[in-house]
């Protein structure tokens, strides 16, 4: 039985999803700045998948700007965002924690001449509100914060950071990755102060190679790419109608009966923890906050609600004394499918710039895998997915004392 236990990398897609996504391969495929039956046909069905994508966020349609994917989405918001407001001052502001699609457009904003401050992380992954508030200053431009991380599934306090930075600034831009966080949260921009958001559509059980980019009304942002002047000319090209049509839809099934499928995503969570712990020493749940008390010594209700301050799809979980890959193959062997860290950034092993950020010891560096869900997930799977666990550890232990 295949496990698959990585869909922070990427999920399955739909049904629905991919039957959409061959029709308008197939059938129509029109160009939607064709002027013809075909292209007028293909613009429609454009239409409708942003009306659905803006309807999961309280937004307008014309708020929502396609790209093709997360990291496009992030380089735009902070490349683009950046650009059109340097006159006003070239300070930008974002946490130690974000996405290499973040952390990297800032580095090469400071190659610009722009300074970036970077704020730290509590042992849960989580940033201080009084360190953003100290570090506004009046030049300071743009903020980004990620919503959920990819690595923990720290939850980032949105809606306050919000509020500290519109109250110091109502012109500094607040830019927010929700890679992994839209289809697990609900996220309604205007509520939260939100500027601009950034998703991803293969997170969602949509296809690769889409996504877009939430733009409040009002907000002005350079375009990063020119062309043929698609999307108000904000992102040149001929739209990805297969992508976006099935974007559409994955965003509206994601969010259909919402609260059953976070409530089911938290308990395998638990139960997940719960085996783990339960059949195995020396090993660290990241992003809990074990300054006080063991997660061995957690009881139930403690348990649930630390978890109920994360994300409900990811679990970070450190091993000591085992290499994260030699247990990701082992437990492949098993046709359970795990992650070493992120796969987004490189399939290349590196030290974990967030595990050094949380400041856990280092021997679990090189020692932690990412295990993360999706409403696809069975109890059955975690149940598994705990009995090799339990069976592989010990026996990999051994071999690495040898």
């Amino acid at each position: 039985m295949e496990i698959y236990l990585d869909n922070s990398a990427t999920t399955r897609v739909y049904d629905d999803v991919a039957k959409l996504t061959l029709q308008m391969m197939t059938v129509d495929y029109g160009n939607p700045s064709s002027m013809h039956h075909k292209g007028v046909v293909a613009e429609q069905f454009v239409k409708e998948a942003t009306e659905k994508i803006a309807k999961t966020l309280k937004a307008k349609p014309k708020e929502i700007l396609f790209t093709s994917g997360g990291t496009e989405s992030d380089n735009t918001a902070i490349i683009g965002g950046a650009m059109a407001h340097h006159r006003e001052g070239k300070h930008l502001i974002t946490t130690s924690v974000e996405h290499p699609a973040i952390l990297n457009s800032m580095k090469y904003l400071e190659d610009q001449g722009f300074e970036v401050t970077y704020l730290g992380v509590n042992e849960k992954g989580v940033i201080d509100l009084d360190e953003l508030k100290n570090a506004i200053r009046e030049d300071t431009i743009l903020v980004s914060i990620m919503a959920v991380n990819n690595e923990l599934g720290s939850v980032m306090p949105l809606e306050e950071a919000g509020k500290i930075i519109h109250a110091a600034n109502p012109k500094i831009l607040f830019h927010v990755d929700a890679v992994q966080g839209y289809g697990k949260q609900m996220i309604i921009p205007k509520n939260l102060g939100i500027d601009m958001m950034s998703v991803s559509g293969h997170k969602i059980h949509g296809p690769k190679g889409i996504g877009f980019l939430y733009v409040r009304d009002g907000v002005r942002i350079l375009p990063i790419s020119y062309g043929g002047g698609q999307q108000g000319g904000m992102r040149s090209g001929t739209l990805n109608v297969p992508g976006i049509v099935g974007l559409g839809r994955a965003a509206q099934e994601i969010y259909e009966g919402f609260d059953e499928k976070i409530k089911a995503l938290y308990d395998l969570k638990k139960q997940l923890i719960s085996g783990l712990t339960g059949a195995l020493q020396d090993i660290r749940i990241n992003g809990l906050d074990t300054s006080e008390k063991s997660i061995y010594d957690f009881s139930e209700d403690e348990l649930t609600e630390a978890i109920a301050e994360t994300a409900p799809h990811i679990i970070s979980v450190s091993v000591k004394g085992v290499r994260a890959e030699v247990l990701l193959h082992a437990l492949e062997d098993k046709e359970i499918y795990v992650s070493a860290g992120s796969a987004c950034s490189s399939n290349h092993p590196s030290v974990s710039g967030t595990l050094k950020a949380i400041g856990i010891s280092k021997d679990f560096y090189g020692s932690t895998v990412r295990i993360s869900m999706s409403e696809l997930t069975t109890k059955e799977e975690i149940d598994t997915t705990v009995k090799a666990f339990a069976e592989i550890v010990p026996m990999l232990r051994q071999f690495s004392r040898r």
